[in-house]
């Protein structure tokens, strides 16, 4: 457990993002210094008809739909798996501030399948938005178990769930015929006043012959060669590719495409899927700017064209048919 009581803290050196609120200010003073790139229009983000399976794929196949940013339905083992889910409008506590969609969330958790656990990363607002959090237990109640790092018993119990199990990294939770594993990650936690209190992670997702990691939020760090090694590589890989700008203060929490074609490599993983871009404005870069960087990367890697899958909002990408 990486925990310097009473805070977790990242295990490795240079790995702590600049807390200070001089840091926080002197990014938002070169914000209105320099400007940022214009939010381009929802337009530019074409939104796809999903493929989802009702009520459950095959065990034989895996099925993501991206839902946007974070968030995926991944249906495998015949269970259907909600990971970060955030259908809001903002991710945000206020309803009328915060960073609000450029892309509306192209289904609705009404429009869900039987949702059988939902697995959530660490306790940013973007990746654990309580309106979301709060309907998903209405609609599906006990049925749905809940997988989280360790510190977030307190918080879901508030709201009435309990069918929740935390995870230290490395840690396993059985929902058969699928193992859940909290891996590693390089990243923070802070929701209102309290700050590294939770623990963060990211998840490898086993049932027999398929293997999926989800990168949830993360610098670029050794822990992913380890997990590569650990479980000898993975079917597919969810990665971050955006909210990287500017990067002497994004560098320890949020990979940039060219580091998550390195972690893909780090994972030996056989397929890529981009994530955490193209829904909310977070930062600073071009909000285009990501997966033309991580095609950039990806050709210069010499890696196959065919293994990197870059879905469109709402997209289902069907693997093992």
């Amino acid at each position: 457990m990486n925990r310097n009581h009473p805070k977790f803290v990242n295990p490795w050196p240079n790995a702590e993002l600049d807390h200070r609120s001089s840091a926080f200010f002197r990014w938002q003073w070169q914000r209105l210094r320099n400007g940022v790139p214009r939010t381009p229009p929802a337009s530019s983000f074409p939104v796809a008809r999903h493929a989802i399976a009702f009520p459950r794929a095959a065990t034989s196949e895996c099925r993501l739909t991206w839902i946007g940013h974070a968030s995926f339905l991944l249906q495998l083992g015949g269970l259907n798996i909600l990971l970060d889910p955030i259908f809001s409008r903002r991710a945000s506590p206020f309803k009328r501030i915060g960073p609000a969609r450029i892309v509306p969330a192209p289904l609705q958790i009404a429009e869900l399948p039987p949702i059988d656990a939902v697995l959530i990363s660490h306790d940013h607002y973007d990746h654990l938005d309580e309106p979301s959090v709060r309907e998903i237990q209405e609609r599906f109640g006990a049925n749905a178990k809940w997988v989280t790092p360790l510190g977030y018993a307190d918080w879901f119990g508030k709201r009435g769930i309990n069918a929740l199990v935390e995870l230290d990294w490395w840690q396993t939770a059985q929902l058969s015929p699928l193992k859940i594993t909290a891996t590693p990650a390089q990243h923070w936690t802070r929701r209102g006043r309290r700050a590294q209190e939770r623990l963060w992670c990211s998840f490898m997702i086993e049932t027999q012959g398929f293997k999926a990691f989800f990168g949830a939020d993360s610098g670029y760090c050794p822990a992913f060669r380890e997990i590569g090694e650990r479980f000898g590589g993975c079917d597919v890989a969810m990665l971050p590719i955006g909210a990287y700008e500017p990067r002497w203060f994004m560098r320890t929490a949020h990979m940039n495409p060219e580091e998550a074609v390195q972690t893909f490599l780090d994972l030996k993983a056989d397929i890529m899927v981009p994530m955490h871009w193209g829904t909310f404005r977070l930062t600073d870069e071009d909000m285009l700017e990501p997966p033309q960087r991580a095609r950039d990367a990806w050709q210069a890697a010499g890696l196959p064209a065919s293994a990197l899958r870059l879905l469109q909002h709402g997209e289902t990408l069907v693997l093992g048919a």
